[in-house]
């Protein structure tokens, strides 16, 4: 049986948005490795920098997405995810989960990053625990799913298609639109931190990268020093001190 043929046999289950009760208690799945936060945080950190995340937006990693299918609370917990607004929360509470439709949009965009144990990003599983794809797909109905290996660099891109994830092509430069946060979504060689590998980018529609806070401080020593180097051909002293 294909999978086609297997989500059809299996009609979509009955699904609610309800609060998660107070002592519900979250799966504690931590990350295979620790890869896994700095390609997350990288993520977000270049759209920080760019003034890109509004107030109202929950940009997270690892964070339990809730829904009630047939009465069972399910809860999945992507590498990232991207929520263009959400209700605000009481001062001084802490977002524990989220759960679509009831506190906010349903997320625009879920990425998984592939460690060396494949974790289920590509199970259409229709019972419960249900596949993360599954989950993603169905359930939640998630615009863009992202499935990422940093170890060979690969990125496949599905955007929901009349409730079925269609698989999209990257432009000429291997990068990928994302409608929904208005931005090229791609794959960039180096190093960050104490990792030399393959990591996510944004890249703006006029195709300039979104730069990490390391990359500022360096193009804006970059510039100093060209400023400088200027002044001293005018015969201009200049205090490197400063």
């Amino acid at each position: 049986m294909t999978a086609m043929q297997l989500l059809q046999s299996n009609p979509l289950p009955t699904i609610t948005w309800e609060k998660l009760p107070d002592d519900f208690i979250l799966p504690d799945e931590p990350v295979d490795n620790n890869l896994q936060p700095l390609l997350a945080a990288a993520l977000r950190e270049s759209l920080e920098l760019a003034g890109l995340i509004l107030e109202s937006m929950l940009i997270a990693s690892n964070f339990g997405l809730c829904a009630t299918v047939k009465t069972q609370t399910v809860v999945k917990a992507p590498d990232w995810v991207y929520i263009p607004s959400v209700k605000p929360i009481a001062s001084g509470e802490i977002r524990r989960s989220y759960t679509p439709h009831l506190q906010g949009e349903i997320p625009a965009i879920v990425l998984e990053f592939i460690s060396e144990t494949e974790g289920g990003e590509y199970s259409i599983n229709p019972h419960y625990p249900y596949g993360k794809w599954y989950f993603y797909e169905q359930i939640l109905q998630v615009p863009v799913y992202g499935i990422f290996q940093p170890k060979t660099g690969e990125l496949e891109i599905y955007r929901l298609n009349q409730g079925r994830y269609e698989q999209q092509k990257p432009n000429e430069n291997n990068r990928y639109w994302i409608a929904e946060i208005n931005l090229f979504l791609g794959v960039w060689q180096g190093s960050k931190a104490e990792f030399t590998t393959n990591w996510l980018r944004w890249w703006d529609k006029s195709g300039n990268l979104l730069l990490w806070g390391s990359e500022l401080v360096e193009q804006e020593r970059q510039r100093a020093e060209r400023l400088a180097a200027k002044l001293r051909a005018l015969g201009v002293e200049v205090d490197d001190s400063v």
